[in-house]
């Protein structure tokens, strides 16, 4: 099969002229409408699955670990929605992507695949929810895009990773997070624009603005804004991924603030919709996962804000799963008596079209050969995904350039774009006392470091082994965590306690006796550190940034431009005290949301 045809003409059926729905010329619904009549039930239910399938490092279509086969999944359950997690170099990729397509084209209607990702720009290493960049350019993670508050820069960021995810046939991503970061615990306030509603709103709009374009089309990335009506409430502080966080609580009598991101994501166009895992206790609604709720999907999505877009649900709502070998329940909070086949009429009924992270259409079949379902709701989630298909343009354009692929990928452009956003969004705490400013550092110090490459540090100074040998010390910090013992998912899960242990912090006020010490923390969440404001030299924070990114801001190369897109809390007791879906609400914190001092970059001391 010739994979680089890019054309519907290229497969005319027995009779020499082609269908309806392959003619590129007709308008999209006609052609929904056409492909929609000649599907059989078994093929619509196999849209309605959006699963990880699992890329070999070769770039074959051989099975990879998440699973079955590609062959099993696209010729056995007729699927043909695949959300990817590793990848390998950009060529090999684009290569893996051309061959699924090849396989999908060959089915009965030849539907092609709609490849999605989780976030990929960052830092983080978490499986269940976001990816390190690999090849990709490598920029702040979304709560640093908050930090530094420019609209036109995630725009830009938006711009330059629809290119990057277009070139390796990437076409939804399963983001942004339009939740705000109103809990401090929340274990993914990295993947937010942070707690206040009014930044957050504006953020999301320009995300989409960049990945989307100005309309969806052939060109774009749909994006799946979530997590609907919003995540981050989160009874203290705990995620709904695990039954011991299913709930979201509003004591400030708090909801609707929490819809305002989401609205302005409605007016940017968003493509899809994912409501979140969590249950919402003391309000109005039904007391169950937001995916299972008719009121929140049908009556507040579709109904109120008038939504026609696409709605899938988080990952692994109806069947209980085994990950490293060790169970995972559904996350079917509310439901949990019910059987499988019972939640998913439950969602459809609620007004889902895809399901997130399985792959058993047979349910859907089984839910309509019964009568529980009639064939015309299935005929409404399929027309919508088919739209989606068609408005992407990959019944016109499936396949990839290889070569292009390893041209635009991690392109020298984009990698300069990612390290300026990287070294912007710092957020200077402290800089000195008495108005005595620490930074920038001037000449060649001799550096004690801990947390940091030596051999990035060696370039800007002499790295020492003692800090009795040094003029500073310069430590990098991970924001404090309670490591859980459970499931090996919840390892990647950073939530619990906002303090350093007392061995942790009692060593470094040790040193920051010892020596002027510039302390940088990584804020995936919040954390409270009132020593290290009061012993450090100077203090920073960051978002996702690397060794060179943080010394060329210390040394003056660069300059720090983020604010605090969340506060600082003071104390344990603040935090136990403040209602989880109110912003702002710690109580005299130690650093304010919106601080963040400055110098300019090449100033002197």
């Amino acid at each position: 099969m010739d994979t680089n045809k890019q054309s519907a003409f290229r497969d005319l059926n027995k009779n020499g002229r082609l269908d309806p729905y392959e003619d590129p010329s007709r308008p999209i619904d006609e052609r929904v409408d056409d492909l929609l009549a000649q599907m059989t039930l078994e093929e619509k239910a196999g849209l309605m699955f959006h699963t990880i399938l699992g890329v070999a490092s070769d770039g074959s279509l051989a099975a990879a670990g998440f699973g079955g086969s590609p062959e099993e999944m696209v010729n056995g359950k007729l699927m043909n929605h695949f959300n990817v997690h590793g990848l390998p170099a950009p060529r090999l990729a684009a290569e893996w992507h051309n061959r699924l397509q090849a396989l999908a084209e060959a089915t009965r209607l030849g539907i092609p695949v709609t490849v999605s990702s989780d976030p990929r720009h960052g830092f983080s290493s978490n499986p269940v929810v976001s990816l390190t960049s690999g090849g990709f350019s490598q920029w702040p993670e979304p709560i640093g895009l908050g930090a530094i508050g420019d609209a036109a820069l995630t725009e830009q960021f938006g711009e330059i990773a629809r290119q990057e995810y277009t070139a390796v046939g990437i076409r939804v991503a399963l983001h942004p997070m339009a939740d705000l970061a109103t809990e401090p615990r929340w274990a993914r306030i990295n993947g937010t624009f942070g707690e206040d509603a009014t930044l957050s709103a504006q953020q999301t709009a320009a995300y989409i603005r960049g990945f989307q374009g100005a309309a969806l089309g052939p060109a774009s990335v749909a994006c799946m804004t979530k997590h609907f009506p919003g995540g981050g409430p989160q009874k203290d502080g705990e995620d709904p991924h695990f039954a011991y966080g299913r709930e979201q609580v509003y004591p400030g009598d708090n909801f609707d603030y929490h819809l305002g991101p989401f609205e302005a994501a409605f007016a940017a166009g968003t493509s899809q919709i994912m409501p979140y895992y969590g249950m919402p206790v003391g309000l109005k609604y039904e007391e169950v996962g937001f995916g299972f709720s008719k009121e929140i999907v049908t009556g507040l999505l579709r109904e109120h804000y008038g939504f026609d877009g696409l709605v899938c649900t988080d990952w692994g709502l109806i069947n209980d799963a085994e990950i490293m070998g060790k169970p995972f329940p559904a996350r079917a909070w509310g439901v949990e008596d019910l059987t499988p086949l019972e939640r998913m009429q439950k969602a459809l009924d609620a007004g889902v079209d895809q399901f997130g992270g399985e792959d058993c259409p047979e349910l859907i079949v089984a839910l309509v050969r019964s009568g529980a379902i009639s064939e015309s709701r299935i005929d409404v989630s399929a027309r919508r995904i088919l739209r989606e298909k068609f408005r992407l343009g990959l019944f016109d354009t499936p396949y990839v350039d290889p070569d292009a692929a390893e041209r635009v990928v991690g392109s020298a452009d984009f990698l300069a774009a990612g390290a300026a956003a990287q070294r912007r969004a710092f957020v200077l705490l402290k800089n000195g006392a008495d108005a005595a400013p620490v930074l920038p550092l001037a000449g060649r110090p001799r550096m004690y470091v801990e947390g940091i490459a030596p051999e990035v540090a060696s370039e800007y100074g002499e790295v020492v082994s003692s800090p009795r040998a040094a003029d500073f010390a310069i430590v990098r910090l991970q924001a404090p965590f309670d490591p859980r013992n459970g499931s090996f998912l919840e390892s990647f899960f950073h939530a619990g306690d906002l303090r350093f242990k007392p061995d942790v912090l009692g060593r470094l006020i040790a040193l920051m006796a010892q020596l002027p010490t510039i302390v940088d923390i990584y804020l995936d969440r919040p954390a409270i550190i009132p020593e290290l404001a009061a012993g450090s030299a100077a203090l920073l924070a960051n978002f996702g940034a690397s060794d060179a990114a943080l010394l060329d801001v210390l040394f003056g190369r660069a300059a720090p431009g983020g604010t605090l897109p969340f506060e600082l809390p003071s104390s344990q007791e603040a935090v136990l005290r403040q209602r989880s879906d109110v912003p702002f609400d710690t109580g005299d914190p130690l650093f304010p949301f919106g601080f963040g001092l400055r110098y300019s970059a090449g100033s002197e001391q």
